[in-house]
């Protein structure tokens, strides 16, 4: 293995560009990252709990189980993709993935309190776990972000950025935000769990912005690259939702009055989002994606 020679530093030579999209979420990170899981007041969630019919609780259990696992996998995994964005030498945009590293672990953090604090769960959850979940954090997203380790090309960034950022945070996660809310908010429970997921969704968004402006950039600049991205979404879609429609199979009637199509359509609507936002990126110059990026980042408060 070749060690580089550091021939120079940016912030001696060009400084930061504070202007940049990377340095703008780093700015939001520092502002809104800054909270704590154990300053949260689990009482009336552990009493809202103990009120909750059995399946009620069940499919708590089940999607917590499943962010559980999906917070510490990534926490595991995210170390190549910062090594190889600072290999690069790309300061600004290291500088704010530092910050994913500190809140997936913190997201690791609020969900293990969730189930020690209010649900008094300590044993083996991984049943929760079934086929398609499996093959999104047991296979996809390890085997994308550590074939890193060995190959930092651009197709490979695109790979374990999709993996990641679109498909794991910007479809799984965000339908699974989307659950809590209407089970937990419409139904006026659980105060504290509400408010972390609040704060989750936040850090998230940050997460998924920068994913979709990695992406779009590679594209921009490998134009042959939209191959990769769009193959790799369409890959990983059905398991996706595989994962949404495996886990209300499980149950009859489903607890809370919850429909699978709101959820399924829901995850679709946010694939397509993202889709569309990458897409853009298609034939453009860097600068629109920037501004692309700015844009949309302004357009969310967090």
């Amino acid at each position: 293995m070749t060690i580089p020679v550091r021939e120079h530093f940016a912030t001696t030579t060009r400084g930061l560009n504070r202007q940049s999209v990377p340095m703008k979420l780093f700015e939001k990170a520092k502002k809104y990252g800054i909270w704590n899981p154990s300053d949260i007041d689990f009482s009336k969630d552990k009493a809202d709990w103990q009120a909750l019919g059995k399946d009620e609780q069940d499919i708590l259990l089940r999607l917590t189980a499943q962010f559980q696992a999906g917070e510490e996998a990534v926490t595991l995994d995210l170390l190549p993709l910062i090594m190889t964005i600072a290999q690069e030498g790309r300061i600004e945009e290291e500088m704010f993935l530092t910050t994913f590293l500190w809140e997936e672990a913190k997201h690791t953090d609020f969900f293990n309190r969730f189930f020690v604090e209010v649900t008094g769960t300590t044993g083996d959850l991984s049943h929760y776990h079934l086929d398609n979940y499996k093959s999104v954090f047991h296979q996809a997203l390890p085997n994308a972000l550590n074939r890193l380790r060995v190959d930092q090309s651009p197709e490979a960034q695109v790979i374990a950025s999709v993996t990641y950022n679109m498909i794991v945070e910007g479809v799984l996660a965000e339908t699974g935000y989307h659950a809590y809310y209407t089970v937990l908010r419409d139904n006026n429970l659980m105060p504290g769990t509400t408010h972390g997921i609040d704060k989750l969704k936040q850090d998230e968004s940050r997460h998924i912005a920068y994913g979709i402006y990695l992406i779009s950039r590679l594209v921009a600049e490998n134009p042959d690259l939209w191959d990769v991205a769009e193959e790799t979404m369409n890959t990983l879609l059905m398991p996706a939702v595989g994962v949404v429609t495996e886990s209300f199979d499980c149950y009859d009637p489903i607890p809370f009055g919850l429909s699978v199509d709101d959820f399924t359509n829901y995850a679709m609507m946010q694939f397509q989002k993202r889709f569309a936002r990458i897409e853009q990126s298609r034939g453009a110059s860097l600068d629109i994606v920037d501004q692309l990026t700015h844009d949309a980042i302004d357009a969310d408060d967090a």
